[in-house]
């Protein structure tokens, strides 16, 4: 088991074995190994993947709940909703925010259900008033900065349906400039601009196709 946090766009596996993926990356030189767990490790974890020879992370660990657990300590947990849109042509909903390709998500309000928030910022975020939420898809974490404050973001992730027939209105406040239906086949020409957390969240619904 593993759970993939992404620091600064680069991935730090957490993990309780290596399986074949990761012992091939075990061994590459812009990969930082730990494998034992304390208050130490952890910081020099958290200090090495911003170096600029550092690709990615693995922290190994037998009690992978453990080590989440630890290591989030260092964060400030945000949680979030967001989902992945197809509409009657199975075309995805992709924004524009800040520079890159997103998907649509936002932060979790008090005494809201995961799924009621996913679909409210869908909504909030498109100008889409019918959305139809679907299954759970995945979960993904990625850290920022907030001032002082080291941001751990925990966005859970939904397929959702609406239609072609509903116009598309930018949340203009929430700095996201385009918004557009784009093909599969076109998806590399889109990806490339994405953050990695959510190149993760469009290939776990194309495997799971």
């Amino acid at each position: 088991m593993q759970i993939t946090v992404y620091i600064h766009n680069k991935p730090v596996h957490l993990c309780d074995i290596l399986d074949e993926h990761l012992e091939k990356l075990h061994h590459q030189p812009d990969t930082i190994f730990i494998d034992e767990l304390d208050n130490h490790t952890i910081k020099a974890m958290l200090k090495e993947i911003n170096l600029p020879e550092i690709r990615r992370g693995i922290f190994l660990h037998p009690d992978l709940e453990e080590l989440k657990k630890q290591f989030f300590k260092k964060f400030e947990v945000h949680v979030a909703g967001g989902g992945l849109v197809i509409n009657e042509s199975g075309e995805l909903l992709m924004i524009f925010r800040r520079g890159a390709w997103d998907l649509p998500k936002g932060h979790l309000d008090k005494g809201e259900t995961i799924e009621e928030c996913a679909v409210r910022e869908v909504q909030e975020e498109t100008g889409l008033k019918n959305v139809e939420l679907g299954r759970f898809l995945t979960t993904t974490f990625h850290s920022y900065e907030q001032g002082t404050h080291h941001i751990m973001k925990e966005s859970h992730w939904y397929l959702m349906k609406s239609s072609l027939d509903e116009k598309l209105v930018p949340q203009t406040d929430e700095d996201i400039d385009e918004i557009e239906w784009v093909q599969e086949g076109q998806l590399d020409q889109y990806l490339p601009q994405a953050y990695p957390s959510i190149r993760d969240v469009v290939q776990k619904y194309l495997h799971q196709k």
